[in-house]
């Protein structure tokens, strides 16, 4: 096989990976390539900046209420993992709205941190408890406090947090977690309502998060938002 072969294998390999298409297995191998070349990163993003603005002629669809009862069976199995699988098929038609992901600041936490009076809370847990994340929130600030009690991310891999609104049809990435054990997030005005009565989400990702704006692995803790 000549270089060129293998390029073009390569090309292909990289759309395969950004329209995910690839399964788990796949994917493994692939990403663990992506760390070593720097060249199949760079194909991956020419194919991420070319499918994005295909969204663009997409309208926002409202699903029926139905949705959510589904989605809340996707999230609350009885197993101790969930895929959003089955997420990504019921939001399909609103993928354009998916792709409109809020930017958040991650800020360390302070030595001396200000006052800091929380009204809602929520613990997103595994149900082995092998990945234990305590979330607090002052509506008056719109700061969310995140402590991150047990677990990690494993190698090559992020922890990304999600909001699903209640009600909601998609959720909405509160972005990457860093590798502190704390963290605190300033929610938008715009966005903070959304918190009260939702749910919160861990998913496994690759490096940089989620490159589509809904979650790609596995879902690893979950934990409704409740009044303390």
């Amino acid at each position: 096989m000549t270089a060129a072969d293998d390029h073009n294998d390569d090309i292909t390999l990289a759309g395969e990976y950004a329209l995910h298409l690839m399964d788990a297995a796949e994917r493994r191998a692939f990403e663990a390539r992506l760390d070593a070349e720097p060249a199949l990163r760079a194909l991956v993003t020419e194919w991420n900046a070319q499918l994005i603005p295909l969204a663009d002629d997409f309208a926002p669809q409202t699903p029926p209420a139905s949705v959510k009862a589904r989605v809340e069976a996707v999230l609350f199995p009885s197993a101790p993992k969930q895929s959003w699988s089955l997420w990504r098929v019921l939001v399909g038609s609103g993928f354009a709205a998916a792709l409109a992901v809020v930017v958040l600041v991650m800020l360390p936490q302070d030595d001396a941190p200000a006052p800091f009076t929380p009204s809602l809370t929520a613990q997103i847990a595994a149900e082995d408890a092998s990945l234990v994340v305590l979330a607090s929130y002052a509506p008056e600030t719109g700061l969310l406090r995140i402590d991150r009690q047990a677990g990690a991310a494993a190698e090559g891999r992020v922890l990304e947090l999600w909001l699903i609104a209640e009600g909601a049809d998609t959720p909405v990435s509160l972005g990457v977690l860093p590798d502190d054990a704390q963290t605190e997030i300033m929610l938008p005005d715009t966005l903070a309502p959304a918190i009260s009565g939702g749910t919160l989400a861990i998913s496994d990702e690759p490096l940089g998060g989620s490159p589509i704006g809904v979650p790609t692995g596995d879902v690893l803790a979950v934990g409704a938002v409740v009044s303390i």
